[in-house]
């Protein structure tokens, strides 16, 4: 899962489509690459529920997911505020069950099947934690108090002629968070290794691990990922 600023590297030859590949070619036939396409703010509500459509719908996590989800082949989970967009041999499963979840990030979602797997890692090129939504995940399983909005809202999936209606929980925005804060102990427990491509800090964290000590983390400090 590729959560990236193009910009961060310098200058690319090929620009997004030469990264995309290089993901590819290193993860080779077996595996898989996601990005985040994230479409929901802060506008939303149940007065005002999404509508959705993934085929034609821009993202505004920037031009590498941009770029993925339009490719040939590109699969974008269901979710009318936080898809992903997925290459590779496991690209139907782990977006084809978004479209059930209740809040953006659960069990259901691409992130909750990541963190179910021993195998997912998470790549931040050239961003920082700020930027990684599998710590939404971790509020989900959590619970924390404010992370969504109350009740429900009816969203709409357009797929072609087709539109579908879903009824779920949409995030709530206000609450600055400091996701950062776990940065050292993932270091320190060898969850996070870091290096540098380009011009670019890449941080590769192992997902499981780095659910597993954020969710212990909550549960010490409920709030332990919001800004002080």
């Amino acid at each position: 899962l590729v959560h990236s600023s193009l910009s961060s590297l310098g200058y690319v030859e090929g620009g997004a489509d030469a990264v995309i590949d290089a993901f590819l070619d290193v993860l080779g036939p077996q595996g898989t690459l996601l990005v985040p396409t994230l479409t929901g703010d802060e506008s939303l509500s149940a007065a005002n529920p999404p509508v959705f459509n993934p085929a034609t719908q821009v993202c505004w996590t920037g031009v590498i997911p941009e770029t993925l989800r339009r490719r040939p082949g590109a699969v974008r989970s269901l979710h009318p505020t936080h898809s992903v967009a997925a290459l590779g041999a496991d690209a139907g499963l782990l977006t084809r069950s978004h479209a059930l979840s209740v809040t953006p990030c659960d069990e259901l979602s691409p992130y909750g099947m990541l963190a179910a797997r021993p195998d997912a890692y998470i790549v931040l090129l050239g961003v920082t934690h700020e930027n990684s939504t599998m710590f939404h995940h971790v509020e989900e399983m959590a619970g924390v108090p404010y992370h969504m909005q109350p009740g429900f809202a009816t969203a709409t999936i357009i797929q072609g002629e087709t539109r579908t209606t879903r009824h779920i929980m949409l995030h709530r925005y206000g609450t600055p968070r400091n996701f950062s804060v776990m940065e050292p102990l993932f270091v320190e427990q060898g969850i996070q290794h870091t290096g540098q491509i380009g011009a670019a800090t890449v941080r590769l964290v192992h997902i499981a691990s780095m659910v597993r000590a954020t969710l212990r983390a909550v549960a010490a400090d409920p709030r332990i990922l919001c800004q002080a």
